[in-house]
């Protein structure tokens, strides 16, 4: 009987992954988790074959949220669902130690197919996101800039190209005015940028926001 962990902030959301995999496969018992409180509890108090992770959630990032149940149970797989395209964040989900990572868009195969090759012990790349990583590939000395932000960075970043103020991004992560403030300066330095509205054309180009 397989054990799945859905974390995700949006009952509507749970129940309709619990719909998708019971479609497929019958033998499953779902826990359920809406917040990182939530989720770290339901890890180490009990057994999971395989967690299915939502990257917002609410004030911490999916990415931090993996990478402290990773921290908990390194064996233990984790797949991203997220509404951001691949090219927003799988790479950055891979590197925390995700086995897979699925898009809210995806076909309902989709999500079934990884959450199986996480349990057998595999990882999941999408055919899409397999493309990305070869052309990545082929391209390495032309590593495109974002990619040397820190997670936080990367988040700030997206917020920013997202039209939000100072002031409403550090609402939305829970810290100070100032410390937003350093975050963009830093990501300012490490892309060779000046103002936000480089930082707004360079997201819009490479498609880092919705």
């Amino acid at each position: 009987m397989k054990k799945i962990l859905i974390v995700d902030d949006h009952e509507v959301l749970r129940e309709g992954v619990k719909r998708i995999f019971n479609n497929q496969d019958s033998e499953a018992i779902f826990g359920e988790a809406s917040t990182p409180q939530q989720a770290r509890e339901l890890v180490r108090e009990q057994a999971w074959d395989v967690v299915v992770l939502d990257l917002s959630l609410g004030d911490r990032s999916g990415l931090e949220v993996l990478k402290d149940l990773r921290q908990m149970r390194p064996k233990l797989p984790v797949i991203i669902l997220s509404m951001h395209s691949e090219e927003q964040y799988a790479r950055r989900a891979f590197q925390a130690g995700a086995a897979g990572y699925v898009t809210k868009g995806s076909p309902r195969a989709e999500l079934v197919k990884a959450i199986n090759r996480a349990m057998d012990g595999g990882v999941y790349v999408s055919p899409d996101l397999a493309e990305l990583l070869v052309t990545d590939l082929g391209r390495d000395s032309d590593r495109p800039a974002h990619q040397v932000l820190s997670d936080r960075e990367f988040e700030v970043m997206r917020l920013i190209a997202s039209g939000k103020t100072v002031s409403q991004i550090a609402q939305v992560l829970l810290i100070s005015d100032k410390t937003v403030s350093t975050y963009r300066g830093r990501i300012l330095g490490k892309m060779g940028v000046r103002t936000n509205a480089d930082i707004i054309r360079y997201c819009l180009r490479n498609k880092l926001v919705d």
